[in-house]
């Protein structure tokens, strides 16, 4: 036996490998890497290019909804300078309520027992509605008008801030799909503003007339512009071109300060942020690789 070569070898451990579980390996510290520790590194993998023209596209969706809200105002607007009647009002209801049914029943395969279930629903919803008239007119009496139209424009305006614009709690039934809280805050805040606004006016008619106007539009709005964008994009496109172009000359008519406010806001909408959205995206920098948390995914069939 070689005492001396043997006393002269160094210890020999097996090659350091890569484990995730199994403990420290002999020899190699808990912290220990290899040159070849780099080599599953990935950088942006999961960056999205995005089209300047596609994000403009898809941020109509939001100027068409701004739009609708700021019809609302001016119909509220005209009704409380009584420049609309109730009789008006009960017309542009009853168009409001036909047109979107006929829209439905395009963009939507609807059977008659469904149809019928409609019905049924919006019959009971406006009955109720008629009963409560009067107590929504004397709901707030003791309010300064100042108040109700700052209350009202601020729940407006929250309303704007929490609404789902990307329709994903909205499916064809009519029903809200798993509704967050934000999307409850939001028509909640809608709903209020409604009644507030209701409440200056001076018939039960009158009262009756807005709060189904607005309600109409609240609730069943975001459901048809959905069934619109699902069935075309295309006619999704021009419905909200037209609607811009509508709510900018009824806005111009009432106040052109108001015109220029809207306008601008559109434009920042649809033209400035998406611009901001595809410059940020040059800036963004991931970092993906073996080290990072693993992702299970279950194949769970029937």
């Amino acid at each position: 036996m070689d005492i001396s070569r043997s006393g002269n070898s160094s210890p020999t451990y097996p090659k350091w490998r890569k484990v995730a579980y199994g403990g420290m390996q002999p020899g190699y510290d808990d912290n220990h890497t290899d040159e070849s520790f780099l080599e599953g590194m990935v950088m942006n993998a999961n960056v999205v290019k995005r089209d300047m023209l596609k994000v403009m596209q898809d941020s109509v969706s939001i100027s068409q909804y701004l739009c609708i809200v700021a019809l609302v105002g001016l119909v509220w607007a005209y009704t409380l300078r009584s420049t609309l009647d109730e009789n008006s009002l009960l017309l542009l209801d009853i168009s409001l309520l036909g047109s979107g049914f006929l829209i439905l029943l395009f963009t939507e395969e609807m059977h008659s027992l469904n149809l019928l279930h409609y019905v049924l629903n919006i019959s009971f919803f406006t009955t109720g509605l008629y009963v409560l008239a009067p107590i929504y007119q004397t709901l707030t009496r003791s309010i300064s008008s100042d108040t109700i139209w700052a209350v009202s424009v601020s729940l407006l305006l929250l309303h704007l801030f929490l609404h789902d614009y990307s329709g994903s709690t909205v499916r064809a039934a009519g029903v809200l799909k798993n509704p967050t809280l934000t999307s409850c805050i939001s028509l909640n805040a809608s709903v209020v503003a409604s009644v507030f606004i209701a409440s200056r006016l001076p018939s039960r008619l009158h009262v009756f007339a807005i709060m189904l106007f607005s309600l109409q539009v609240f609730l069943f709005a975001p459901l048809v512009t959905y069934c619109i964008k699902k069935y075309s994009f295309r006619l999704h496109l021009f419905f909200s071109l037209t609607l811009m172009a509508v709510t900018l000359g009824f806005v111009y008519q009432l106040h052109q300060l108001l015109f220029v406010l809207l306008l601008t806001l559109l434009v920042f909408v649809t033209v400035v942020c998406p611009y901001w959205l595809i410059r940020i995206q040059e800036y963004k920098f991931e970092i993906n690789g073996p080290w990072d948390e693993a992702k299970l995914c279950f194949d769970i069939t029937d």
